[in-house]
């Protein structure tokens, strides 16, 4: 089986299990969603960067995936087809989704993340239209411009930076973006299962990315997405410190998930963890090819997200 049907592209055709990379980032960020940089530049930067192998994990978005693999083809940088799906828990607060090695082209798969970007697009012309009535004069059209791709609150910060609103990104969350403030608008809500479900439908590995602060995940939430199908735990992330790290893969090893990582780069003032600066063991990209390849021994599961009524 090729890397090219495992959702992997790159300098050859060897499987993962026959190649072991030595520096890998599983978790980046282009401007498909709200990255800064192009999934070209992306892929040029972790060349430069020395790794030779990074998951674009864009938000409801892979439309950047032929671009990055057509570009780690010709730097030897494989590029996993990823994806990250934003949830909400029933009991408050948020979960990330992650999925490696999709089969990203799957009708529908592409359906279902079509009705997620055009929720998250009817989401932002409200904060721009909340923004608007309070006196703050920015457009549709230009966070659109922003955004290239799938539009997310990042690009409205961008638009509040440039009208001198806000001095950062995170000013501008501060100031205007987050909850209980001016342009907040809550988005619809899908369910962390959901999303597991979602990218197993896509023979996709999915894993929580992000978990250590979520209040109900040992009790709770964890038990429940593995029985949903989740084969993942996100352990070796960002600025997480040791005693983190050591939790979360104690986490994993118990429920018998994969403990996956990366740096959730998106570029220069949005996250602490520069493209490659978190160290990922090189055998979990390994497991996680097995694991993709154990899952195209069966038929796919189906399954349908249906959104609820927007608030």
């Amino acid at each position: 089986m090729s890397d090219t049907n495992l959702g992997v592209a790159g300098g050859d055709t060897t499987s993962h299990v026959d190649r072991l990379p030595r520096r890998i980032d599983l978790h980046t960020h282009s401007t498909a969603s709200d990255g800064l940089y192009t999934p070209a530049e992306l892929v040029r930067m972790a060349s430069t960067a020395g790794l030779d192998l990074i998951a674009l994990t864009d938000h409801d978005s892979t439309a950047g995936i032929d671009e990055a693999h057509a570009t780690g083809a010709g730097l030897g940088v494989s590029v996993v087809a990823g994806i990250e799906i934003n949830t909400d828990l029933p009991s408050g607060g948020v979960a990330h989704v992650l999925g490696y090695h999709l089969d990203w082209r799957h009708d529908a798969f592409q359906g279902a993340l079509e009705e997620l970007r055009a929720a998250r697009e009817r989401r932002a012309i409200r904060m721009v239209e909340k923004l608007n009535q309070v006196g703050l004069d920015i457009t549709w059209a230009r966070v659109r411009a922003l955004a290239q791709g799938a539009v997310g609150r990042p690009h409205i910060a961008q638009a509040l930076i440039e009208k001198g609103r806000a001095t950062s990104v995170s000013d501008a969350f501060d100031r205007w973006l987050s909850k209980g403030r001016p342009g907040f608008v809550p988005r619809v809500r899908v369910l962390p299962e959901d999303a597991v479900r979602l990218i197993r439908g896509a023979r996709g590995v999915p894993s929580l990315a992000h978990p250590a602060y979520i209040q109900t995940l040992e009790d709770d939430l964890l038990p429940r997405l593995v029985a949903a199908g989740l084969l993942g735990l996100e352990t070796y992330y960002g600025e997480y410190p040791p005693e983190t790290v050591e939790r979360l893969k104690g986490l994993a090893d118990r429920h018998g998930l994969i403990p996956t990582g990366g740096s959730d780069y998106h570029g220069p003032g949005l996250h602490p963890t520069p493209l490659g600066g978190r160290f990922v063991p090189p055998e979990v990209a390994e497991r996680l090819g097995q694991a993709a390849e154990e899952l195209r021994q069966a038929p796919a599961p189906g399954f349908a997200l249906e959104l609820p009524e927007e608030e």
